[in-house]
């Protein structure tokens, strides 16, 4: 546990930004999976749109550091293929 002032305040930061964070993912998983999803049911429309959501929170994520800016473009670039390849 922490000791001093600062340190019990960092601890606070620490905590909140850690459940900022984890909300974030989980919204990113979330639209991810939704494009998934729609290549999936084979709705081409629906995929395109859910994308460009996705590649919005991809690219708002990363500026965040949430995710590395490769992972990013490495996740962005394996949504537009699957679409493509579902065509």
């Amino acid at each position: 546990m922490p000791n001093t002032a600062s340190a019990k305040k960092r601890l606070r930061q620490s905590e909140a930004q850690r459940l900022l964070n984890r909300s974030t993912r989980s919204s990113l998983r979330s639209q991810i999976r939704r494009v998934h999803d729609a290549v999936k049911a084979g709705d081409s429309e629906t995929a395109q749109t859910e994308f460009r959501r996705a590649q919005k929170s991809i690219d708002q994520a990363a500026s965040r550091r949430l995710i590395h800016r490769n992972a990013a473009a490495r996740t962005k670039s394996r949504l537009v293929k699957l679409i493509k390849s579902a065509g």
